[in-house]
């Protein structure tokens, strides 16, 4: 009885250890926004490899591709500049939805950032320096026009450019030409206070805040990354000194899956990696041009859920058929003898 039992259970389970059950894992893909041809390329997260034009050139009426953002819905949402409209791409295939925001909805006039808020809505700065210098808010479902969530000038805001939502669910706000980072109530949009101060002339924009709690901003003319205490807006340091590793016209970085911070170069044409912890310059993670990338924009990292068997678990399956039929021609043996004495 022991070794039918051991059959029946320790074979199968020395099968599954010797020939490795592989569970299906996620994979995940960096997208780039091009912004001279409109368009979003894909590249491969670990190795930088070129994978397809995600969104193809003007897709959907695509013009000026800036700030890209994943949805509640996981569904691609990226701006369109030059026609102050949003666009809304499937994430797993890239096709055209529809345009989520129409142009010049509420005012919108030359989007640069979005995100989505902890109520789920979309926030979009608005940057035009003539008509608009405001976060309008819109239904994060339906795209309507919901309001001025921070007015033009508030807490001395011209041109807004990055905008993050922190741990306290407040909203930050890179205003460009005065070089401050503001704070503003995450459910009024009432101004708090100027949270941060770059260096004069810097002209601060895409903002991230890091798995330290921390704020990281990347500045477009001083073409370096700082960083700030998340919590009190001291300055710590130049996380990423000017022109390490080539960097040229930082837009937004962003912390990939491995840890490290992805920085795209919008006149370099290319994606620079450097570690997560020291800043230290690791590689050029998407050389100028890759795919066709003109233009160098904003990042996301996006998940694919797609599950790809792999040979390793096919056999481990094979190997489980062959010995559970194995143990019960063993088993029937084994009460062959016992019923024949």
């Amino acid at each position: 009885m022991k070794f039918f039992n051991f059959c029946q259970i320790g074979v199968p389970l020395i099968s599954f250890a010797l020939l490795g059950w592989i569970a299906p894992r996620a994979n995940a893909a960096l997208l780039v926004g091009s912004y001279n041809n409109n368009s979003v390329l894909r590249y491969e997260e670990k190795t930088g490899e070129f994978i397809d034009e995600f969104v193809p050139n003007g897709s959907g009426g695509l013009q000026g591709t800036t700030g890209l953002t994943i949805g509640p819905d996981n569904n691609l949402y990226v701006s369109s500049i030059l026609n102050g409209s949003i666009q809304r791409y499937d994430g797993k295939t890239g096709n055209f939805i529809s345009t989520f925001v129409p142009s010049g909805s509420g005012g919108l006039d030359a989007p640069e950032d979005l995100v989505f808020g902890p109520d789920g809505n979309l926030y979009v700065t608005s940057i035009n320096s003539r008509t608009s210098n405001s976060v309008l808010r819109y239904n994060g479902q339906t795209g309507a026009f919901i309001d001025t969530f921070v007015p033009s000038s508030s807490g001395g805001l011209t041109a807004p450019f990055g905008l993050s939502f922190g741990s306290d669910n407040n909203l930050y706000v890179s205003s460009v030409l005065t070089d401050n980072i503001l704070r503003y109530n995450g459910q009024t949009g009432a101004f708090i206070d100027t949270f941060a101060t770059e260096a004069k002339g810097s002209e601060p924009g895409g903002l991230t805040f890091g798995a330290d709690g921390n704020l990281y901003v990347a500045n477009f003319v001083s073409n370096n990354i700082s960083r700030f205490n998340g919590k009190t807006g001291a300055f710590i340091d130049t996380f990423i000194p000017a022109g390490s590793g080539g960097l040229n016209d930082p837009l937004k970085p962003v912390f990939g899956p491995d840890g490290n911070l992805y920085v795209s170069g919008l006149n370099s044409n290319n994606v620079l990696r450097y570690d997560g912890k020291t800043g230290a310059f690791i590689d050029t993670f998407i050389p100028a041009g890759r795919g066709g990338l003109n233009g160098a924009g904003f990042l996301a990292f996006t998940e694919d859920n797609t599950i790809i068997p792999e040979p390793r678990m096919t056999l481990a399956v094979l190997a489980f058929g062959a010995t559970l039929g194995a143990s019960k021609l063993l088993s029937r043996k084994q009460k062959s003898k016992i019923l024949l004495g």
